[in-house]
């Protein structure tokens, strides 16, 4: 009788280890506002609830965008940066009052569903030489006290979105393992979220694998199968993302968490400023990824057990990301600013392609440009002045703008900090050398942007109202000229 029952407890064993893992994933999105061209965060939300997207990830707890999402029926991940990560690990005052101000007083009805709290924003990366490390589980605990004060702690899970450079693999997924320096952190981080019911987020970006390595298959960061497979014993890779999640999935495995359920807090593809960033790959990418992960195949060390949740990055593009690691990192958005989709792609939601945001205060139709009538021999300084403080990645190589000429080229940097001035016609100046025009001076899939209003009390229709009054007051001229002739 020994076998049987052996065998109905591994049977009830594995099913539960199902029941436990295996979750519909959804699809949710960044939004990250680092722009000088903002939409109205109210916008922003009709433009997620018109395209049913039910789960958004901030990187911090900006009032304006929490008031936007109240009602809305958005499950809200809310960040802490990196650089309060050492107030809330050393006072619970400090975690207190975070807490207060941005979780507790959105919990109401009709408010924020705030689900959970990020604590950092890959604080492990190698690039911080160590500098957040010693924070992270210090804040857990004082905000894990902090919700459980608020009674939030039942329903609000804290989680830590970690980079991918967390673990590590000599060959193939099966050999993952942390960096050994984060070996000790690593398993009390997971054992601290494994007891309170949070998944382990992580950031998987195919993309920077294939930027950061020319021996990089290329086929092997997209979905459609790879000519050069990832061979691991019986399973076999045939995309970055599967080979990337189960090195991560051995990991946990060799730190006692195996079944640990997984979330991807990152993962997109930009769409210009490098040779493999442009539309087709991107779309190409996420259409991939979205089918790949709501099939619920899973991967091979988790078949059948696709990710929690996967939040794409990003809704929009921010042109004031630090371009260091390289020109892409304002374009990830599968929409561009102003929130006009890119291209058509479908999330999954029951809900077809991508639809534009609606009500969006742009500013006039009106662009600044290089004066054709003058010489622009002495235009290079006024070009550098005018991209320092403007986005003009799209000129440069990968970008969309890229070929449109030296005089396109200055016009496009001019208009850029014209736009940016929110259109300030001092700003076009340039000693001469701009001209304001209102004919779009746009090539091709190289658009010239027009900016959009700090105004946020604009109304629908005030467009119409203004050329009334105006066509109002130049009938009554008329008519007053017409009355003295």
């Amino acid at each position: 009788m020994a076998a049987p029952n052996l065998a109905k407890a591994l049977f009830w064993g594995f099913f539960l280890e199902r029941c436990i893992l295996f979750v519909d994933s959804a699809v949710g999105v960044n939004w990250g506002t680092l722009s000088s061209h903002k939409l109205p965060p109210s916008v922003v939300v009709d433009l997620m609830r018109e395209n049913k997207i039910g789960k958004v990830k901030l990187f911090d707890a900006d009032p304006e965008v929490l008031w936007a999402l109240r009602g809305s029926g958005i499950e809200v991940m809310v960040g802490i940066p990196n650089d309060l990560l050492a107030a809330v690990a050393s006072s619970v005052a400090a975690s207190d009052q975070w807490v207060g101000q941005n979780v507790s007083r959105y919990m109401v009805k009709g408010g924020v569903d705030i689900r959970y709290v990020a604590v950092g924003n890959e604080p492990f990366l190698t690039n911080y030489q160590g500098r957040y490390q010693s924070l992270v589980l210090p804040a857990m605990l004082n905000l894990q006290q902090s919700l459980a004060r608020a009674n939030l702690a039942g329903y609000i899970k804290l989680v830590v979105p970690c980079n991918a450079d967390a673990y590590q693999s000599a060959s193939v997924p099966s050999q993952g393992a942390f960096r050994p320096e984060l070996t000790q952190i690593m398993t009390q981080l997971v054992s601290f979220l494994n007891s309170n019911g949070s998944p382990f987020v992580v950031n998987i970006y195919p993309f920077l694998s294939l930027y950061q390595s020319a021996d990089f298959p290329q086929d092997y960061a997209f979905f459609e199968g790879s000519s050069h497979p990832v061979v691991d014993g019986q399973n076999v890779y045939y995309n970055a993302f599967d080979g990337n999640f189960d090195t991560l999935v051995a990991a946990l495995s060799k730190i006692g968490y195996g079944q640990m359920p997984v979330a991807i807090g990152e993962v997109g593809w930009p769409t210009e400023g490098a040779p493999s960033a442009n539309l087709s790959a991107a779309r190409a990418f996420n259409q991939g990824l979205i089918s790949h992960v709501l099939s619920n195949k899973g991967t091979p060390l988790r078949p059948g057990i696709p990710p929690v949740d996967i939040y794409l990055f990003s809704l929009l593009d921010e042109e004031q990301k630090n371009i260091l690691p390289g020109n892409f990192e304002r374009h990830w958005g599968l929409y561009s600013f102003d929130g006009q989709a890119k291209y058509p792609l479908n999330l999954g939601l029951g809900n077809g392609w991508l639809k534009n945001a609606r009500n969006v205060p742009y500013l006039p139709s009106r662009w600044c440009i290089a004066n054709p009538s003058q010489d622009l021999t002495s235009v290079t300084n006024h070009v550098k002045l005018a991209c320092s403080f403007a986005d003009c990645t799209t000129l440069y190589y990968g970008g969309s703008c890229n070929m449109i000429g030296e005089k396109g080229n200055i016009s496009y940097a001019f208009n850029s900090y014209y736009q940016l001035q929110k259109q300030d016609s001092k700003s076009c100046d340039f000693d001469g050398l701009g001209i304001v025009t209102f004919l779009d001076p746009s090539v091709g899939d190289c658009r010239f942007l027009v900016g959009i209003s700090d105004s946020s009390g604009c109304c629908l229709g005030c467009g119409i109202l203004c050329a009334l009054w105006f066509m109002s007051l130049w009938v009554i001229i008329y008519l007053r000229v017409f009355d003295s002739l």
